[in-house]
């Protein structure tokens, strides 16, 4: 192989590496950082909704290996990353605006107020689901659902007939058969440590009454703190419906 034949492959393979990627979006202010771990050097740090080419989709210790629009390599911490298009894929975009009508999509910047992120595990970027809201509190709270000490709701759904697959054992063992809904910062927060994710922000959503026919749209994840069960959170709308 000749010394220009080997230069023009060598310059195609470079040329066509950004083309393999991934392009996603940030869902979290987070460090760039030099390895795939907590404790490498930062190189920089990324923001809420910029735009990153993913070049390994896989990850690795947990980390994605990402390009910034500036042309900076690194890792970030994968949940803090949401893939929306692969342009060599044929698959569908995971991108909200896609999947779900107009109207529906996902407030991402509401994942910097979720305290302790790294316990949820993504299962869908964004979800429409809809339901009837039951009581989670067994009557000790006018509104239906459980104050939590993080601020944020522990309210349930009961979910209409075509959304039973979303639920999992820990749904059905420990929280009465219903999807969990979680609002973040809608309460006080009596929690230190989870003070400063609701710093200066409330959620304006309101709540509907127990009984009503609802849509709820949000991140459709799975809380490896308790039984393992399913939930939307956060929650980025409640509409009543029909």
């Amino acid at each position: 192989m000749n010394l220009r034949y080997s230069s023009y492959c060598l310059l195609f393979f470079l040329t066509c590496i950004p083309l393999l990627s991934q392009q996603a979006v940030v869902r979290r202010n987070a460090n760039l950082r030099s390895e795939p771990n907590a404790t490498a050097t930062v190189e920089g740090q990324v923001h809420v909704n910029d735009k990153v080419s993913v070049l390994d989709p896989t990850p690795e210790h947990g980390y994605l290996q990402v390009q910034t629009s500036n042309g900076n390599n690194g890792w970030v911490f994968s949940r803090y990353i949401k893939i929306i298009a692969s342009p060599t894929s044929s698959e569908p975009s995971s991108d909200p605006e896609a999947t779900n009508p107009v109207g529906t999509q996902c407030d991402d910047t509401l994942w910097q107020h979720v305290y302790h992120p790294t316990r949820l595990i993504v299962k869908q970027p964004c979800l429409a689901v809809t339901g009837t809201i039951v009581d989670a509190t067994n009557g000790r709270e006018p509104d239906g659902v459980r104050h939590e000490a993080d601020g944020d709701t522990h309210g349930w759904l009961r979910v209409d007939s075509q959304f039973q697959d979303l639920l999992n054992q820990g749904n059905l063992s420990n929280e009465g058969g219903n999807l969990v809904f979680e609002i973040v910062c809608k309460f006080p927060v009596t929690q230190a440590d989870a003070q400063p994710a609701c710093a200066n922000y409330q959620a304006p959503i309101v709540i509907p009454r127990v009984g009503s026919h609802v849509q709820i749209v949000g991140t459709y994840v799975r809380d490896t703190n308790h039984a393992q069960w399913m939930e939307i959170h956060p929650v980025t709308s409640i509409a009543v419906i029909p």
